[in-house]
């Protein structure tokens, strides 16, 4: 008489992993969106697993606790706008264009990624302690920083840009012009009376950040062909009050 040999049902370990992977990152997108909106004191465990269709047990799971979640959202804030960074073609053998392209980039990443800097705003309110506790978050600084120091090496290298240029500070000139009209555009809108968030203001300014950055890497004995403001700033311009038009040129 043959036996019959009855083989177990095999696991469906790889279902089981992709529904919790599922779960994690429904936690994770919830959080982002409760954070930005409440900052770390007011995005409690409850909204968060509320807004994840989820359970608290759940988040102390996969990030250990609120401060592990709030850590996690801001690794992966950082890891998406370093993802984007990295997908744009740039050639650093021409080193203006590509620096050109990175201002543009980082300009309009701020803008169309709001939640960026209101997270990045809640953190600096606790002045970092959270980020400070991450492993990954100088991984993509790192990358930021490498791509401007070989395009400002190419541009040396070819006698456009000066020699004694330090990557880390045209990485926070370029930051610092896209974070802060971004994060304050409401109330700079106020102050100064000008529409801040009108296409032909956010475009003056990229063209006015992106003179200013090639200026400064400029080579001394570089001429300047500097080309005129184009028709529609110049519009723009004159369409402000006289006192508001001074300040913004």
């Amino acid at each position: 008489m043959e036996r019959k040999i009855v083989t177990k049902p095999q696991r469906r370990t790889g279902v089981r992993e992709a529904a919790a992977q599922a779960t994690r990152d429904s936690i994770l997108k919830s959080a982002t969106k409760v954070f930005a909106k409440y900052g770390y004191d007011g995005g409690s465990v409850e909204k968060i697993s509320k807004a994840a269709k989820s359970y608290d047990r759940m988040i102390y799971y996969y990030f250990g606790s609120k401060e592990g979640l709030f850590i996690a959202v801001l690794e992966g804030i950082y890891q998406r706008m370093d993802d984007a960074e990295a997908a744009i073609a740039l050639d650093a053998s021409r080193p203006v264009d590509a620096l050109t392209e990175v201002i543009r980039f980082v300009l309009g990443y701020y803008r169309k990624n709001p939640e960026f800097v209101t997270l990045l705003n809640t953190e600096n309110l606790h002045k970092g302690r959270h980020i400070s506790k991450s492993l990954r978050a100088r991984e993509y600084s790192s990358r930021a920083v490498a791509i401007i120091a070989e395009i400002l090496a190419s541009g040396s290298s070819q006698g456009l840009f000066r020699r004694d240029l330090v990557a880390r500070d045209i990485y926070l000139l370029i930051a610092s012009t896209g974070y802060f009209y971004t994060s304050n555009r409401h109330t700079l809108t106020a102050f100064l009376g000008e529409p801040l968030e009108s296409p032909e203001a956010v475009t003056h300014w990229e063209d006015f950040v992106i003179e200013t950055v090639l200026r400064t890497v400029r080579a001394d004995d570089i001429q300047d062909n500097t080309p005129p403001h184009d028709e529609d700033t110049t519009k723009w311009q004159k369409s402000q009050p006289a006192q508001s038009r001074a300040r913004s040129s």
